[in-house]
């Protein structure tokens, strides 16, 4: 089979090369999936750029989710038949034309769903899921605040907490408000343009948010801390600022993040939170089996309806991760075989 290894890190037009690797066999909980298309996720372009510390060592198949036809099962799986029509979460190995992974992390998707979109469920659809179901209560005329609000996970999150009844603030760029309006978001920020921390305050008359979803880190994961209420939470699952320059700058978003104190969060009353659905993969996964059923569940109802922005085929991986980087995206970014 085919399977895209990242050989170089850095320039993406340099990084890829097709190789043919055997076909993988499933262990005895494990499915083989014939893959139709994949998804590239931020933390694709972070390991090309060799600044991602769980990423295998190059020569490495990267790649979280894909899309597909089972082809076989473990002999423990009885959840699953060759022939169902799935997405899935893999552990890496996801850029190939065959992946093997775990039962817990597979789901059927309806027929009427296409291929594309389905890639989006089970790394960006589940992260929301756990962030905006399993982390904290939303509430009716709650006050929430989405960076990266139309992103893949930030599109979804934005779903779930209007399904709630909250008010949503959400940021992107120039280009994207109008996006942000058509999938829910009350009041769109323009970061390139406005101060979020300070729209808010203006709008609310003071530092009144009850959940912060942020996926940027550094001074925006500091300031948004700032904007939050006692009883509020912070919900943390990425650090998108690292990118923004070397691998030196980017040690320096982990101290713009600020220092905290237990005894600080206590005083306040409010919380933190950090997520990273590989390791609830790895150490709990009939956790996120339970979620990705949720996220399958609000899919079936029209709660959750996430899109596929746009689709490369195998022999633009390179371009794929350029179109990522550049965060011009409004959804999910795909690749198909």
């Amino acid at each position: 089979m085919k399977a895209i290894h990242l050989i170089k890190y850095g320039n993406s037009n340099s990084a890829f090369e097709v190789r043919e690797i055997p076909i993988p066999e499933p262990a005895s909980n494990e499915v083989l999936i014939k893959v139709e298309a994949f998804g590239l996720n931020f933390a694709d372009v972070i390991a090309r750029r060799g600044m991602y510390p769980d990423a295998p060592k190059n020569p490495a198949v990267l790649g979280y989710d894909v899309a597909g036809t089972i082809e076989k099962v473990g002999s423990d799986v009885t959840k699953f038949s060759v022939g169902d029509r799935v997405s899935a979460l893999t552990r890496f190995g996801g850029y190939a034309e065959y992946a093997t992974t775990m039962a817990e992390g597979v789901a059927r998707i309806p027929e009427n769903m296409d291929i594309d979109s389905s890639t989006a469920l089970a790394t960006q659809a589940c992260t929301a899921y756990y962030c905006g179901e399993y982390c904290v209560n939303i509430n009716a005329g709650d006050n929430v605040l989405i960076q990266a609000a139309s992103g893949g996970v930030g599109s979804v999150l934005v779903q779930i907490a209007k399904h709630h009844g909250a008010f949503v603030f959400g940021t992107a760029s120039t280009g994207k408000i109008e996006h942000l309006r058509n999938i829910g978001v009350d009041h769109p920020i323009d970061y390139t343009k406005e101060n979020f921390s300070e729209v808010i305050k203006n709008k609310l008359g003071g530092n009144k948010l009850d959940y912060v979803f942020d996926s940027i880190g550094g001074k925006a994961f500091k300031k948004g801390w700032k904007l939050l209420q006692p009883g509020g939470a912070m919900v943390n699952y990425g650090a998108a600022s690292q990118l923004d320059g070397n691998k030196i700058q980017a040690l320096g978003v982990v101290f713009k993040f600020g220092i905290f104190s237990p005894i600080q969060l206590l005083m306040s009353s409010k919380s933190m939170i950090a997520v990273n659905m590989l390791r609830i993969a790895d150490y709990k996964p009939k956790v996120f089996e339970k979620v990705f059923s949720g996220v399958m569940d609000m899919v079936s109802k029209g709660i959750i309806k996430p899109v596929a922005d746009k689709v490369f085929s195998s022999d633009q991986i390179a371009e794929a991760h350029n179109y990522l980087e550049s965060r011009k995206s409004k959804g999910k970014v795909v690749v198909r075989w």
